[in-house]
C-alpha cells in the first residue's frame, strides 16, 4: 500500500544457530510483546531505571539492565541480577476522509495489552573488570485490525480487502558483555545474538504487484536470526562529570523466506544501527542529572526505509517500503537519591517521527508516529541486597495525514491520518550478592 506496499525484514543465510541460544533467544521472543513505547520500533529504555529516565542515562551506569544502554558501564557496581517486566497498552489506528480503496474510518487495532520481560546479571572479575548477560527485547509494528466493512472490496471486506489484517514483529537479543576500567576511562563490548518473529495478514490485495504472490501474505509466523556487536566507552572526566557514548552495529539477520513477496530484497529485514551520546552530572551528592542524544540508522535498511512511492514490484531490491527516516532522540532525566531506600526518577525523551504524510497509507500497519515520552518512576531498597523498582510512561496522541495510495497509484480524493499514543507501566526486582 503505501503506494503499494513496501517494507521489509532481514538478510543473512546461515540457519546453522546452537539449539540451545537460538531456544532461550525464541522463548525471549514469544514472551516479548511485538509493541513497546518507542522510537520507531526502538524502545526508549530498557529495563525500570532507563524508562524512568526517559531512556537517559548512557553515562551513568547503576545496576545491571546499564549494559544494554552502555556496554561499558558495569565496572564497579557489583555482583547482581535484575529481572523485570513492562506491561504495555499501546492504541494505534487510522481515520479517513472520502471515498477510497482502504476500509473507511476510523478504525482501531485490537490486542492492546502487552507484557515484554527483560533480565540482567553482572559479575565483578576484578576491581577493574566485570562481565555480563543480558536479555531484551524491542517492538512496534504491530497492529490487528478486524474484518472490518470496505465497500471499495467488491464485496470483500478487511481493511486492505483481505479479511483480518495486520503485522506482528518481535525482536530479541541475547548479548555478552564484558567490560575494563583503564584509569578514569571504562570501555566495555557486548557480542548480541538476535532473533525476529513475523507475520502478516490480509495483504492480498497487493499480490498483482508482488515479486513472489504466495509469500506475500497469511503465511503464519517466519523465524529469522542473526546478530551484530554494541560497544561503549564510559569516561569520568571530573569526580561528578562523566561522558558516555554507545553504539550498536547493524545486525544481518536471515530473510524471512515467508515474505519474499512483501519485504525489499527478497525478505530483507536487518536491524538498524544506532549511536548514543551523553552525559551525566552529580549535581549534588544525591541528585543526579542526565542528558543523552541517540541516532537511529533506519535508512540503511531498504524494506523499512524504501518510499512507499517507489515502483513495484514488492519484494524487489529498490520495491517499496515503509518509507522510514532516520530518528534523532533526546532524553533528559534526574535521579534523586532521597534517602538510604527510598529513590525517585524522572524523565522526558523526544524523538523525530519517522513517517512522512507520502507514506500513511502503508503505514496503518505500523504507526510509529509518538514522539513525546514522559516517564516517572521510584525504587525502595526494602534490604541490604533487595530493591524493588516502579517506574510509568506517558506517550500522548501523535498523528500524520496524508493522500491515500493504492495499488495502483494514488487517490487524491482522500487522506488518511494515522494515530498513535501510548502507556506503559513497569516494575523490576534488583538482587545483590
Amino acid at each position: 500500500m503505501a503506494r503499494r506496499t513496501g517494507w521489509g525484514e532481514g538478510n543473512l543465510t546461515t540457519r546453522h544457530i546452537p539449539a540451545g541460544v537460538a531456544g532461550t533467544i525464541l522463548m525471549m521472543a514469544a514472551a516479548c510483546a511485538p509493541a513497546s513505547a518507542t522510537d520507531g520500533y526502538f524502545q526508549v529504555g530498557f529495563g525500570v531505571r532507563q524508562n524512568a529516565l526517559g531512556g537517559a542515562g548512557v553515562a551513568d551506569s547503576r545496576d545491571a539492565m546499564a549494559q544494554t544502554l552502555n556496554p561499558a558501564g558495569i565496572v564497579g557496581i557489583g555482583d547482581q541480577m535484575q529481572i523485570g517486566a513492562s506491561l504495555f497498552l499501546p492504541y494505534r489506528g487510522y481515520e479517513t476522509s472520502g471515498p477510497g480503496f482502504v476500509a473507511p474510518g476510523p478504525v482501531e487495532s485490537g490486542s492492546n495489552l502487552f507484557l515484554m520481560p527483560n533480565f540482567a546479571y553482572v559479575r565483578q572479575i576484578d576491581e577493574v573488570s566485570s562481565w555480563g548477560v543480558s536479555l531484551y527485547g524491542n517492538g512496534g509494528m504491530n497492529t490487528t485490525y478486524a474484518d472490518v466493512p470496505n465497500p471499495a472490496c467488491g464485496g470483500g471486506s478487511g481493511v486492505f480487502c483481505g479479511g483480518k489484517a495486520g503485522v506482528d514483529l518481535m525482536q530479541a537479543f541475547l548479548s555478552v558483555d564484558y567490560a575494563r576500567a583503564f584509569g578514569p576511562v571504562t570501555v566495555g563490548i557486548a557480542p548480541t545474538f538476535a532473533a525476529q518473529r513475523f507475520a502478516a495478514r490480509g495483504l492480498a490485495a497487493f499480490a498483482p504487484i508482488s515479486l513472489d504472490p504466495t509469500h506475500l501474505t497469511d503465511n503464519g509466523y517466519d523465524y529469522s536470526f542473526g546478530g551484530g556487536l554494541r560497544a561503549g566507552v564510559e569516561w569520568k572526566i571530573t569526580p561528578s562529570l562523566r561522558l558516555g557514548l554507545s553504539g550498536q552495529s547493524r545486525m544481518y539477520m536471515q530473510k524471512f523466506d515467508k515474505y519474499a513477496g512483501l519485504f525489499a530484497e527478497r525478505g530483507g529485514f536487518d536491524i538498524p544501527a544506532s549511536v548514543t551520546a551523553g552525559l551525566a552530572w552529580d549535581a549534588r551528592p544525591d541528585l543526579t542529572l542526565m542528558f543523552d542524544y541517540q541516532h537511529i540508522f533506519y535508512s540503511d535498511i531498504a524494506s523499512i526505509s524504501n518510499p512507499s512511492t517507489a515502483l513495484p514490484p514488492l519484494g524487489g531490491d529498490n520495491g517499496p517500503g515503509f518509507g522510514w527516516k532516520d530518528v534523532d532522540v533526546f532524553k533528559i532525566g534526574a535521579e534523586w537519591r532521597a534517602t538510604d531506600r527510598w529513590t525517585f526518577r524522572a524523565g522526558y525523551a523526544y524523538g523525530d517521527n519517522p513517517i512522512s504524510s507520502s507514506d500513511v497509507t502503508f503505514n496503518i500497519l505500523a504507526p510509529g508516529v509518538v514522539q513525546h515520552h514522559v516517564t516517572a518512576g521510584a525504587a525502595f531498597k526494602y534490604s541490604d541486597d533487595d530493591t524493588l523498582e516502579l517506574a510509568a510512561m506517558y506517550v500522548p496522541e501523535a498523528k500524520v495525514s496524508g493522500i491515500e495510495m493504492t495499488p495502483i497509484g494514488p487517490n487524491p480524493i482522500r487522506t488518511i491520518t494515522i494515530e498513535m499514543h501510548q502507556f506503559q507501566l513497569l516494575a523490576g526486582w534488583t538482587h545483590k550478592f
